[in-house]
């Protein structure tokens, strides 16, 4: 092999790896603020890159451990906590996300992308609907009743679609009533906890294929994960929920209109 070879891809590494720490440090980002989107945001960029579903949702989760951690610990550090709705959200979506990842890792890759891809694009509507709903007339008194279901629908459908443990545990408490900086807080820490059981039942089943992806999404979301503890506090939500929503649902239907075409 030729110097000139190996140079264009040494090039094209570096090139690969900084679009995706960029990828991370922009979704986390969010996340931090939002409490969701940064499985969304980055499944559905990866899935664009032409990576496999299941290599795509190893990372994602892989990544998260430690993206995940750190927005936790910021979370943690401003008091946006409620340690009781973190477990009851926590123990259903470990279970959901280890069956949604032995799912995931024993189909075909190819034929399940379309799906993932429609998936995806779900939660780019969810994200809009949040930002164009009408306000309620009266705020429901909160209640943690849904915690348990939402936990396990949500741990299964984040593993097996790469996203969406952040707009269906949030959209669902804050729906029952929860205030937003609590439960963008509590949501974030669980996501910890799931995020980790996911990576491990990922690694079991594929090893560490998937090493090169996550290496550069950890260090963007690192970077980022400090911050999004502090915006949750003092920033509007609904014009980055809804740059968000056009985002995710503009990449996946390119995705669908990609396999189609």
């Amino acid at each position: 092999m030729s110097s000139a070879s190996i140079c264009s891809g040494v090039n094209h590494l570096t090139d690969q790896a900084l679009l995706i720490g960029f990828v991370g440090f922009f979704a986390q980002l969010v996340d931090g603020a939002l409490g969701m989107a940064y499985g969304a945001v980055s499944a559905a960029i990866l899935l664009s890159l032409g990576i496999t579903p299941a290599n795509t949702s190893a990372a994602v989760h892989t990544a998260q451990i430690f993206t995940c951690g750190a927005a936790g610990l910021s979370h943690l550090y401003n008091r946006n906590v409620l340690w009781p709705l973190v477990w009851r959200l926590a123990i259903p979506g470990v279970t959901g996300a280890v069956i949604g990842a032995m799912v995931l890792v024993n189909v075909d890759q190819e034929a399940i992308r379309p799906w993932i891809s429609a998936y995806l694009a779900a939660l780019g509507l969810l994200i809009l609907y949040r930002v164009i709903r009408r306000p309620q007339m009266k705020k429901p008194k909160p209640t943690d009743r849904a915690a348990l279901p939402t936990g396990f629908i949500g741990g299964m459908a984040d593993s097996v679609g790469g996203g969406g443990w952040g707009p269906i545990a949030t959209s669902t408490l804050v729906g029952r009533g929860h205030e937003p900086r609590f439960t963008i807080g509590s949501v974030s820490l669980a996501e910890f906890i799931v995020k980790t059981a996911s990576a491990a039942a990922f690694f079991v089943a594929l090893g560490t294929t998937h090493m090169d992806i996550v290496v550069p999404l950890v260090i963007g979301g690192l970077i980022a994960a400090p911050i999004g503890g502090y915006l949750v506090r003092i920033v509007p939500a609904k014009a980055l929920m809804l740059m968000i929503g056009c985002v995710v649902l503009a990449l996946s239907s390119w995705q669908i209109t990609r396999l189609f075409i």
